[in-house]
């Protein structure tokens, strides 16, 4: 991946990082003394206003003008404290996703481009753009059903985009493949499967029939749950470049004023809020995963609405399992569960100790008790458990870090809405029902029949198993006996790879060495 224009890009990214002054913002603590002297030296190079400005500013400036893939990477970033550090991630999280509009003409074009049909035979009316993000942005609209005239909601991917995301994602690969190859503590952290991870996130959000599907689900799971819904599709007027949804008249929860002065109850507006969200996270194991305060709206009926359904987040049984006894663990002070429960799902190398992880999980657990209950972050406390977890070479799991910044931000949002919100109280309902159910007695039900489940797979596979497995076995025996010969197509082609891959690699330093003389002789 790593090609001549992936390092342009790279070396067009340093040096608005440079310009901007974000490079030498940064801790120096724990880098090698010669590293730190350049990021120093940066300084120097940095737009005057930059030097007097906060580090989120001086990243927002940067990042907008890298342009919006960028703003989807720094949104993403900020998902992943155990990558980029904490402070950073806080840093990343105000980065506002507030792009200029893109013509009309385009949006039109884009919806007849994907749904096969002009605008004036899907919508009544189609108006001017009310809000723009990186990836797409939303016309007000209204179409003709049985019932009469309907106002909708007409999201529009932005014109563009998955080829700029592409090439900007050809530098990230590069970066994290470097990160990898020399910086080995970086290891951990698997640099190169979490661009992955963005490229796949990024990919699903850019494809507004998976958002569409992803709001269908969520409808289908919380249609009986009190308090919370989300808006209904317009599957007719939907494609991968559209989505069409119910329009949402109500008032965003980040207007705490107009909510209070509409008449609602903003305690339990909070205790809704955090229910929903641990029915979705452990009943569910399907969670929206970017519930900030500016994606949820109360309508006038009192339900909370959350819109936006681009980023979501899953979990498996043994996550949710994990997660319940985590906390369940932490409330009962069974720090030595816990620290077991890390073992048996695998999280924690077997090599280490479980009394001495029990022995730092108690370090968190301990302080917390004997606080007011309304000052207990659950947020919080999964911050430093997974800041423990580092000292037992516990690998990222992206899935529980995605889990941990939407609980965050969740929680965060109760909090504004009620100063003495008790997150203990609140989710205690939810949680003790799920831990009932799943940890008690009829969970050895449930695993009995999801045993006998995928007991009857294998049989029902076990004939093309076995076939398989013969031919590997002869297979395996021709190779011993004759050897592993590699035919002359295949035996030319990774020569060539190999050469080509070395040329551009030498290509590429030189350019970047021209590059940086250039760039230095202009200066001076």
């Amino acid at each position: 991946m790593s090609t001549l224009g992936a390092y342009f890009r790279l070396a067009r990214v340093g040096w608005v990082l440079v310009r901007e002054g974000v490079i030498a913002s940064l801790p120096s603590e724990g880098l090698p003394p010669a590293v730190a002297a350049m990021k120093s030296l940066t300084g120097l190079f940095a737009r005057p206003h930059a030097r007097h400005e906060d580090r989120s500013d001086r990243l927002a400036k940067a990042v907008a003008r890298l342009g919006p893939s960028y703003v989807k990477v720094g949104q993403f970033l900020a998902t992943r404290p155990d990558v980029v550090g904490a402070d950073l991630a806080q840093d990343l999280a105000g980065l506002q996703d507030r792009m200029d509009f893109f013509p009309p003409k385009a949006a039109r074009a884009a919806i007849e481009g994907s749904l096969g049909r002009t605008v004036g035979d899907l919508y009544t009316r189609f108006d001017e753009p009310i809000a723009a993000a990186s990836i797409a942005q939303v016309h007000p609209a209204e179409v003709t059903v049985a019932e009469g005239p309907r106002k909708v909601a007409v999201k529009v991917v932005r014109p563009g985009v998955r080829r700029r995301f592409a090439d900007d994602l050809e530098a990230m690969y590069l970066v994290s493949s470097l990160q990898e190859r020399f910086v080995p503590h970086m290891r951990r952290l698997r640099p190169v499967e979490v661009t992955r991870a963005l490229e796949q996130t990024t990919k699903i959000e850019m494809d507004l029939r998976l958002e569409a599907a992803a709001l269908s689900e969520i409808a289908e799971n919380t249609k009986d749950d009190p308090g919370f819904r989300v808006p209904k599709v317009d599957w007719e007027r939907t494609g991968r470049d559209v989505v069409t949804m119910e329009w949402i008249d109500g008032i965003k929860m980040s207007d705490v004023e107009a909510l209070r002065a509409a008449g609602h109850d903003l305690n339990h507006l909070a205790d809704i809020l955090i229910q929903s969200f641990l029915r979705h996270t452990l009943r569910d194991g399907f969670f929206h995963a970017d519930m900030h305060p500016g994606n949820l709206f109360v309508d006038p009926a009192g339900m909370i609405v959350a819109v936006d359904m681009g980023i979501s987040g899953r979990l498996g049984k043994k996550e949710r399992r994990f997660l319940a006894e985590i906390l369940f663990g932490f409330i009962t002070r069974d720090y030595m569960r816990v620290a077991e429960v890390h073992f048996e799902a695998g999280y924690v190398p077997s090599h280490h100790d479980v009394a001495s992880f029990a022995q730092a999980i108690r370090a968190i657990g301990e302080p917390i008790h004997g606080q007011p209950a309304e000052t207990i972050s659950m947020g919080r406390l999964l911050t430093l458990l997974f800041e423990v977890t580092e000292l037992f070479d516990m690998e990222t799991r992206p899935e529980l870090v995605m889990l941990q910044k939407t609980m965050v931000v969740v929680e965060g949002v109760a909090r504004m809405l009620n100063p003495r919100f008790n997150m203990w109280k609140a989710s205690e309902p939810v949680v003790s029902s799920w831990i009932r159910d799943n940890l008690g007695p009829k969970r050895i039900a449930v695993d009995l029949r999801d045993g006998f489940k995928a007991a009857l797979r294998l049989a029902e596979a076990a004939p093309e198993i076995a076939a398989k497995t013969e031919k590997f076995h002869s297979e395996l025996m021709h190779m011993s006996e004759h050897g592993l010969r590699f035919d002359g197509a295949t035996a030319e082609a990774i020569g060539k790879a190999e050469a080509r891959h070395g040329r551009w690699g030498r290509v590429a330093l030189w350019v970047i060495a021209i590059a940086l003389v250039a760039i230095a002789l202009q200066i001076g």
